[in-house]
């Protein structure tokens, strides 16, 4: 599907001008943010300025997934916390505007890191340090907020979220392989036997990790924006906490085709910095650490899957990953091997 039939821009524009008192907003162009894995992202413009559209992507759904008003309602209740969220600026739940859910939300400045630092950026160990810091005491301030607070507490069912994350995960790696990897079979059953006995609750993004967050122009020791709440929920804290170590990488290990770190390359702070980090501003005990590892492991393993299997289909915009049958077993190897190491 091309642009003009995922964005709609001649019903967008007169939805965003009644949303913003803004007649400049009737007219727009829309670009498709690369890099989006899951749900489509684009900048659309207009003389009023720049805005961004989260929306599913297109073909059949996951049951579950791609939950557009749930991104819209936590970034809303976020607002005028210690968590830095983009403002909302229009929702559309029932699908009627663009065929599908979507929400459009303010363009925050910062610099979305990905597969390289920007030119001049954060160039010293000490400022590496500081941008690693910023982004786990951010991941801290989030799990520290009380979810009543914030009209949040009905958000999730935090009681046996694991044990429920577990049984999705492997669901949905049923319904998304293509032929069979032991390896992922074999960390999903374990894991399932490996559940620890103390969980704590608390509200979780889902994916969080450097690239879904943007760091302020000029100073690394500043957030501006945590970006990409499709998976948020009320939950176990550490599971956010593996998989923010497991995508920061170190040197030496391979690198993530969907997702290349910048912090496998020399000055950055190590996994274990972070953990201890964590655990200080927290509070939390890290005894169980190696589960939550594993955990983010056989999770990034199915969501591989997904994505080879959207792209597949033709419903990722035309983006293509690439062939991802060897980073979905050599993920899943390495997390079985964490697992090992611990027990």
């Amino acid at each position: 599907m091309s642009i003009v039939d995922l964005v709609r821009l001649d019903r967008l524009g007169p939805a965003l001008v009644q949303a913003t008192g803004d007649p400049r907003w009737r007219w727009l162009d829309a670009t498709l943010i690369t890099g989006g894995k899951s749900n489509l992202t684009f900048e659309v413009t207009s003389e009023a300025g720049a805005v961004i559209l989260r929306r599913p992507p297109s073909g059949a759904l996951l049951p579950s997934a791609h939950d557009m008003d749930r991104e819209a309602r936590i970034q809303q209740a976020l607002a005028g916390t210690a968590v830095p969220v983009p403002k909302v600026v229009l929702q559309e739940a029932s699908g009627d505007l663009l065929g599908v859910p979507f929400y459009v939300m303010e363009k925050v400045p910062g610099h979305a890191i990905r597969t390289q630092m920007p030119d001049g950026y954060a160039e010293s160990p000490g400022e590496k340090l500081a941008l690693s810091d910023a982004l786990v005491d951010v991941l801290a301030d989030l799990h520290t907020i009380d979810p009543a607070t914030i009209r949040l507490d009905d958000y999730g069912r935090p009681h046996g979220y694991l044990k429920r994350q577990i049984q999705r995960w492997n669901g949905q790696w049923e319904k998304t392989k293509t032929h069979e990897v032991k390896a992922v079979d074999e960390l999903g059953a374990r894991l399932a036997r490996l559940l620890p006995e103390h969980q704590r609750h608390s509200i979780v993004h889902g994916d969080y990790r450097l690239d879904n967050c943007l760091m302020a122009l000029a100073d690394p020791s500043r957030m501006t924006a945590v970006l990409d709440w499709e998976l948020s929920t009320l939950g176990d804290p550490l599971t956010d906490l593996g998989l923010l170590l497991f995508y920061w990488r170190e040197p030496g290990e391979f690198e993530l085709a969907l997702a290349p770190s910048v912090t496998r390359y020399a000055g950055f702070p190590t996994r274990a910095h972070l953990a201890e980090r964590y655990a200080q501003r927290t509070g939390a005990p890290l005894d169980d650490i190696a589960f939550y590892e594993g955990f983010a492991h056989f999770k990034f393993a199915v969501i591989a899957q997904g994505i080879s299997a959207r792209v597949a289909s033709g419903a990722m915009a035309g983006q293509n990953f690439g062939d991802l049958d060897d980073e979905v077993l050599k993920v899943a190897e390495e997390g079985l091997k964490r697992l090992e190491q611990e027990g």
